[in-house]
């Protein structure tokens, strides 16, 4: 009978490229592969240390001389609606939701390259083809599904209208939101805040306790709708904890916050099982 032993995650860092959220600043990312029979362990287990996934990679920000990135997640259970998101409930009542398998459509890629065109000409993501949506999508090693937000039409044709997009994966103690993308003339609907909305109640009926929203980055325009959400943790230090808007996290952007990478990957839990060798 043939065996095969469990194989160590081996950890490495990207080159140094400039920060798509701090304008002067250099970002590089801690990463490792997520492949074989422990991938939806490590990724478990790598997502409550401030990892997120892309395809089958999982990484995590480890500037040189920064560490302003810092994840975040909704406490589902303490989460309390504001006025303005119940009524961005309300406007969004007719859409229906469904999930499905992660494959990639025409459709989907016809609304990501409208977003991306609109809302993020110049970013990293602008000139993605086709091909690369779909190995967005659909290269995942664990339980991932794509969530999608549409709205019929009237009359007999009863024609879709595809509105909001959301790529998420199912952890053992939440979802993970990957990435989303939604129709950018739709402002007054707020279809961003709405699809975060819809996945805290997704996990609520699901009995899972976290909403997982990426990287939270103060001083950064891009990123700071999260902090409108109650209820919001951010990963720092190693360990979770309350984001309070009124802190200061200018020492987060000091050369002196950021450990070496020799003791950041040291400091990596991983799975039971899973060998510590690194």
């Amino acid at each position: 009978m043939r065996h095969s032993l469990p194989i160590a995650p081996q950890f490495y860092v990207t080159a140094p490229q400039p920060c798509p959220y701090l304008d002067g600043r250099m970002e590089r990312k801690l990463f490792t592969a997520l492949q074989g029979d422990s991938a939806d362990k490590l990724n478990d287990s790598l997502s409550k240390q401030g990892f997120r996934r892309s395809q089958n990679v999982l990484y995590r920000p480890s500037c040189a001389d920064c560490s302003a990135c810092l994840s975040a997640r909704i406490r589902v259970a303490d989460f309390k609606y504001t006025k303005s998101q119940r009524r961005i409930i309300r406007r969004n009542t007719d859409l229906n939701r469904e999930a499905t398998s992660p494959w990639a459509t025409e459709e989907q890629y016809m609304l990501f390259r409208e977003y991306l065109d609109t809302r993020h000409a110049d970013g990293g993501m602008a000139d993605m083809d086709i091909f690369e949506f779909a190995a967005m999508v659909e290269e995942t090693p664990i339980r991932s599904r794509v969530v999608e937000y549409s709205k019929r039409g009237e009359g007999k044709s009863q024609t879709r209208d595809l509105l909001a997009v959301c790529l998420t994966d199912v952890l053992d103690d939440g979802l993970s939101m990957v990435y989303s993308f939604y129709a950018p003339d739709r402002v007054k609907d707020s279809l961003g805040t709405y699809v975060i909305l819809d996945h805290i109640q997704i996990a609520r009926e699901a009995g899972l306790p976290y909403v997982y929203l990426g990287y939270w980055v103060p001083g950064s325009s891009k990123m700071g709708y999260k902090a409108n959400f109650s209820a919001v943790e951010i990963y720092r230090n190693g360990v979770w904890s309350d984001l309070r808007v009124s802190d200061t996290y200018n020492a987060d952007t000091h050369p002196l916050s950021v450990d070496p990478i020799a003791e950041q990957v040291a400091k990596i839990k991983l799975p039971d099982g899973m060998p510590t060798t690194r």
